[in-house]
């Protein structure tokens, strides 16, 4: 698989969530059985990792980036999504229509994980923009993926659009949804393009 086309499967993300299926958030120290909705309770979360909107965000992209042969914190990854929450990626299909694959978060690991520890992988920000209401947030955090952190020219660009969620104790990650920069798409301006 080609190193844009891992990127545009997997990384750092059209799924609508219905109020009714989208389960409640415990509060931290609360048991995680409570809100998940799958067997395995959710790790506690390193208390500055979700301590604000910025420090969530940037645990994601350190724990999905690191050199090839070295095992990626997924634990760590875990304790920053909400129960149910999901990573879409955006890629053109056959006919050239955008689509949508979504993944839980145990199945971006499952896919991931072999491919980031084989080549490398390593994402930055380089650029944001926030929009709040309440306790919800919308970001879109133009990324640049690289398979070792010193190469001068990224192998993919595009937009990360975090979904958030403040629950009055913490952020969640409740989606990431992206798409990868190509020709007839470019960055625009207000992105950092």
């Amino acid at each position: 698989m080609s190193p844009v086309a891992f990127r545009m499967l997997l990384v750092p993300c059209a799924l609508l969530f219905a109020a009714s299926s989208l389960p409640s958030v415990a509060a931290p120290n609360a048991p995680a059985s409570q809100a998940a909705s799958s067997t395995s309770a959710i790790p506690a979360a390193r208390p500055a990792d979700v301590s604000s909107m910025e420090a969530v965000i940037d645990a994601v992209y350190e724990v999905i980036s690191g050199p090839k042969d070295q095992k990626r914190d997924w634990n760590r990854m875990r304790s920053l999504f909400v129960p149910g929450a999901r990573l879409i990626s955006v890629h053109a299909g056959k006919d050239g229509a955008s689509e949508a694959r979504v993944m839980s978060v145990e199945d971006y690991i499952r896919l991931a994980q072999p491919l980031m520890e084989k080549d490398g992988f390593f994402e930055r920000e380089s650029h944001r923009t926030v929009d709040r209401y309440g306790g919800i947030a919308q970001v879109f955090s133009t990324y640049e993926s690289r398979h070792a952190a010193a190469d001068a020219k990224p192998f993919q660009r595009g937009i990360n659009s975090f979904q958030l969620l403040f629950d009055g104790h913490r952020w969640w990650v409740v989606t990431i949804y992206w798409q990868g920069e190509h020709p007839d798409l470019p960055l625009p301006k207000q992105y950092g393009g």
